[in-house]
C-alpha cells in the first residue's frame, strides 16, 4: 500500500516537469501583416507585450482615447496587457490596438512552438484573431548597411554613411513602465 502514495507523488512531480518544459509565448513575434514585432515578457506571472520593431518607424498613438497620449510613439507601446494563465497553454488579458485606440478582451495561445494565436473580442461574442510568427534570435538584428564599392572621388564634403538600423533590443523590456505591478492595467488608453 505504500506504493500508491509514491506513485501519486511521482505523477505530480512529472506533471510539473512536463508543464515547465512546454513552449511559452515569451519572446519576439512578427505580426500577421509583417508591419511590427511584439516582444512578450513574463512580468511576475502575467504576460505583457510591447511593439519592439516597426517596418515603418515613427508611428504615434494618434487614436488613443486620452488626448494627452496621442503623440506618444508606438515603438515601445504596451499592446498585450496583463495576460494571465487560465488553463495550460491559454492566457487571457487585454490587447490594445493603436490603429483604432481601442482595448479588447483578448486571449493568446500557441498553436505550435513558433505560431502564436491572438484573439480579441468585443461584447464577449464578436471575436477576431490572427497568427503571429516567432522571430528567432538570428532574425532579430536589423540588417546593417553594406559597404559600397569605391567609386570616383568627388571634390567637396565626403558623404556620411547612414546610421545603422537599431535592433529589437533597443526597446525596453515589456515589464518596464507597468503602472501598478504585473497584473495591473497600464495607464493611458484602458477602459
Amino acid at each position: 500500500m505504500r506504493s500508491i502514495p509514491v506513485i501519486w507523488g511521482a505523477t505530480f512531480l512529472l506533471t510539473g516537469v512536463a508543464a515547465a518544459g512546454e513552449p511559452q509565448p515569451t519572446g519576439e513575434w512578427r505580426t500577421a501583416d509583417g508591419r511590427a514585432n511584439v516582444r512578450i515578457d513574463d512580468c511576475d506571472g502575467a504576460l505583457w507585450g510591447i511593439i519592439s520593431w516597426e517596418k515603418e518607424p515613427g508611428g504615434v498613438d494618434e487614436y488613443n482615447p486620452d488626448p494627452a497620449e496621442r503623440s506618444r510613439a508606438t515603438l515601445g507601446l504596451h499592446i498585450l496587457r496583463a495576460m494571465k494563465p487560465t488553463k495550460p497553454g491559454l492566457w487571457q488579458g487585454e490587447v490594445y490596438n493603436p490603429e483604432n485606440g481601442k482595448t479588447y478582451d483578448s486571449r493568446i495561445s500557441l498553436t505550435s512552438p513558433d505560431v502564436l494565436r491572438i484573439e480579441g473580442c468585443v461584447l464577449g461574442f464578436l471575436c477576431g484573431g490572427e497568427n503571429w510568427t516567432r522571430i528567432r534570435a538570428t532574425e532579430r538584428a536589423a540588417p546593417q548597411p553594406q559597404p559600397r564599392a569605391p567609386g570616383p572621388q568627388r571634390a567637396g564634403r565626403p558623404k556620411e554613411a547612414p546610421p545603422p538600423m537599431p535592433s529589437a533590443s533597443a526597446t525596453p523590456p515589456a515589464c518596464s513602465g507597468i503602472a501598478e505591478g504585473a497584473g495591473a492595467a497600464h495607464k493611458g488608453g484602458l477602459k
